[in-house]
């Protein structure tokens, strides 16, 4: 069964998930990127380090964000977001925003691009030591999609 998704399930999908998608687009060419996240209710929250995708945004803050949870190939969700890059360069919201990374679920196993700053996962008492670009999207637009299916094709593909 394909559905839309409400509110609700829209918000559960972007607040449990952790890896997502980055559209941006500038001098005529599209870049689509996965990055680490952690979402507020407001903003999609990111640190980085500056490279292709925080010029392209910074030249163009207009972005779509993407996120999607797989338990299989006939039972999924997608959430796609449209919003406006910022730059978090002010100290208190810096913090603020770095607070809010440090305060999500991580997996049991990360990467370091996860981990923020080089003596994790202690956390420096200034959090602006932690070096990098730190930015947030603020989400104008949301939709969502899923599919759910209780009988796999390979199940009913079986019986013969």
């Amino acid at each position: 069964m394909f559905g839309t998704m409400n509110n609700e399930q829209i918000e559960d999908v972007l607040k449990r998930q952790f890896i997502g998608r980055i559209g941006c687009h500038a001098d005529n060419k599209t870049y689509v990127v996965p990055i680490s996240y952690a979402y507020d209710g407001k903003y999609i929250y990111c640190h980085t380090q500056e490279g292709m995708k925080t010029k392209m945004m910074r030249q163009n803050p207009s972005i779509c964000f993407e996120v999607d949870t797989l338990e299989n190939m006939a039972t999924w969700k997608s959430v796609i977001a449209w919003g406006n890059f910022e730059d978090v360069i002010n100290e208190d919201e810096r913090a603020k925003a770095l607070k809010v990374l440090l305060s999500r679920v991580y997996p049991f196993i990360s990467t370091k691009k996860m981990q923020l700053g080089e003596h994790w996962p202690f956390v420096p008492d200034n959090l602006n030591e932690i070096k990098g670009v730190v930015f947030r999207i603020e989400l104008k637009e949301k939709t969502g999609r899923f599919e759910m299916n209780d009988e796999p094709w390979y199940y009913n593909n079986m019986t013969a």
